[in-house]
């Protein structure tokens, strides 16, 4: 084990800080108080605040693949994040199950048809401004 260079008039104290120089930005360290704050004066789950921070950099996503990637049984998923998010008005259809294709290659070629195609979900302008605004308070 190294030997510590900590100054023997420090060495009874409860906590010593690094210099600076060491140490480039440190945003997370405030992460659980700054996140107990921004649920309480937005009125919002931490659970539903982090689906909105997963989900901040797609375009849109399928139930399926939102409950593998983020560890969900996909009923609870939809139950406990996706569903209540759309009622809030954080979440909506992207595309919904009868959006009709364009091109005559989606036809001949896609393996989803009218019947089994899932419907893609994406978060609304008023969750990224969320997302944007819990970033801010955690830079500051």
């Amino acid at each position: 084990m190294p030997k510590s260079k900590v100054k023997k008039k420090r060495l009874f104290r409860e906590v010593s800080y690094l210099k600076e120089n060491y140490i480039n930005k440190n945003y997370l360290k405030e992460l659980r108080s700054t996140r107990i704050m921004f649920c309480e004066d937005n009125d919002i789950s931490f659970s539903h605040l982090e689906f909105l921070l997963w989900a901040y950099d797609k375009e849109f996503w399928t139930i399926n693949y939102a409950a593998d990637e983020y560890g969900f049984n996909k009923k609870n998923f939809g139950n406990r994040i996706l569903f209540p998010l759309q009622r809030a008005g954080m979440i909506y259809k992207h595309f919904d199950k009868l959006t009709p294709s364009d091109t005559r290659e989606d036809h001949l070629f896609r393996d989803e048809t009218k019947m089994n195609y899932r419907v893609r979900y994406a978060i609304t302008q008023k969750a990224r401004m969320v997302v944007q605004a819990f970033y801010r308070r955690l830079e500051s």
